[in-house]
């Protein structure tokens, strides 16, 4: 409820500030989000369908022994590099995220696994990154932020065990 009124908050702000800006801006921008609208209306539920799907196919002992609450820091690594290589965008990997989830992977693992498939995802690298800015950016990229999904998943084991 209170995510939901900020939202409101802010698309009236913004729309007040946009209308300012130009005329056609809000009739621009509702084309927009209809557009982007009827394009979630289609790969959303399929996405929630199919990571419901895989919630009950993924083996809940294999996904706990490996990304589970016990896992730890091998648990953690395992968790990023398995974010490292999710396909897709967020109709993909958050669903998948949820799916792990209720399989049994521990919060810490998760926070780990979407850190690692928002920083370090191979396929944009490969797909994007690499052809359009070249190897030294890539490098350069990947060498400065290796390091974050194991910190995150580091650090929210520290909150939840503090938490506790």
């Amino acid at each position: 409820m209170v995510a939901e009124l900020l939202l409101w908050c802010l698309v009236i702000v913004l729309g007040v500030v946009a209308r300012a800006k130009s005329r056609t801006a809000l009739t621009d921008a509702g084309r927009r989000a209809l557009a982007f609208a009827r394009e979630l209306a289609i790969r959303l539920p399929l996405a929630l369908l199919a990571a419901s799907f895989l919630t009950q196919i993924l083996p809940r002992d294999i996904v706990g022994a490996a990304i589970g609450p016990d896992s730890g820091v091998l648990g953690i690594l395992a968790a990023t590099a398995a974010g490292s290589i999710l396909p897709g965008g967020p109709f993909i990997a958050f669903p998948l995220a949820v799916s792990f989830y209720d399989a049994g992977a521990g919060l810490p693992q998760l926070v780990a696994l979407i850190t690692s498939w928002s920083t370090l995802g191979v396929i944009r690298i490969v797909a994007f990154e690499w052809p359009m800015l070249g190897p030294r950016f890539v490098a350069l990229r990947v060498g400065v932020t290796l390091m974050l999904p194991p910190l995150a998943g580091a650090i929210a084991a520290g909150m939840l065990w503090i938490a506790r």
